[in-house]
C-alpha cells in the first residue's frame, strides 16, 4: 500500500474504533468489577489465569477431525456482508498491511491456558476498516476452510489484541495450529478465534456459529467461567 492508501485506511479504522469505543469499554473483560481467577493482573486488570484453567507449556492442536491444507499462494480472505466495499485479499496482500507483534495469553474453553505467546499479524479492525462496515453492522461471523464458524459482536472483534495472525514465536503458523492464518481473541475463550479463516462476514444481527449452536457460550468470557457446554 502507498502512503495515501495507508492514511485512508488508518482514518477508516479510527472512525470505526471511535464508533464502538463506548461498547468496547463496557465489555466484561474490561469492565467486570469482580473477575474470577488467580495470579497477577494482566494489562486489562483481569487475573492472569481465569478460573478453572490449568497452565500448559504449548498449544494443543484441536480441530473438527481434519486439518485443511491451504498453501500460502492459494490462501484468500474475503470480507463481505454488511460492508460498503467488499474486499478479497491474498497472502501477499495480508503481509502488505500494517503488521503488529503482540504477546498474548491463550485460554481454551476445555480448561487449559498458555501464557505469553508471541504472535504476529494484522488487527481484525484493520481488515474490517478496509471493507468499511455499514452503519447497521453489529456482528462479524468468521468462516473457516474446514466448515467452522464463530461469531463476535463488533465491540469484541475490534479490540486491539484481536488479530488475524500468520506467525507464532517468530515462525510461520503451522497448519495444525490454524495456518496460514487464524484469529486470536485473548480476552475470550479461544474457540472465538477461528483457525484457517477464509471469510469474515459482517452481520446486522447476531447469528451463532459452530460451537455456539451446540451449547457453548455465545459470549465466552473466561473470567466469568462462561462456558455453558
Amino acid at each position: 500500500m502507498d502512503e495515501s492508501e495507508l492514511r485512508r485506511l488508518e482514518a477508516s479504522r479510527a472512525a470505526l474504533l471511535a464508533r464502538f469505543a463506548e461498547k468496547m469499554r463496557a465489555t466484561p473483560s474490561l469492565a467486570d468489577p469482580a473477575p474470577k481467577g488467580e495470579g497477577p493482573r494482566n494489562a486489562h486488570g483481569m487475573p492472569r489465569m481465569p478460573v478453572q484453567q490449568g497452565e500448559q507449556d504449548e498449544l494443543i492442536p484441536m480441530d473438527l477431525g481434519r486439518v485443511p491444507a491451504v498453501a500460502m499462494d492459494r490462501w484468500k480472505l474475503t470480507v463481505d456482508g454488511a460492508v460498503e466495499a467488499p474486499v478479497t485479499l491474498g497472502f501477499e496482500d495480508l503481509l502488505a498491511l500494517p503488521q503488529e507483534d503482540r504477546t498474548a495469553d491463550f485460554h481454551c474453553v476445555t480448561g487449559w491456558s498458555v501464557l505469553g505467546l508471541s504472535w504476529r499479524g494484522v488487527p481484525v479492525s484493520t481488515l474490517l476498516a478496509l471493507a468499511r462496515p455499514t452503519a447497521e453492522a453489529t456482528h462479524a461471523m468468521f468462516h473457516s476452510h474446514d466448515g467452522y464458524s464463530t461469531n463476535l459482536p463488533l465491540e469484541e472483534a475490534l479490540k486491539d489484541d484481536v488479530l488475524l495472525v500468520h506467525a507464532l514465536g517468530g515462525a510461520p503458523l503451522t497448519a495444525e495450529l490454524g495456518g496460514p492464518a487464524r484469529v486470536i481473541t485473548p480476552q475470550l475463550y479461544a474457540y472465538k478465534g477461528a483457525k484457517w479463516v477464509n471469510r469474515i462476514e459482517l452481520l446486522t444481527q447476531d447469528r451463532r456459529g459452530y460451537w455456539e449452536i451446540r451449547g457453548y457460550s455465545n459470549t465466552a468470557y473466561p473470567w466469568r467461567n462462561d462456558r455453558e457446554w
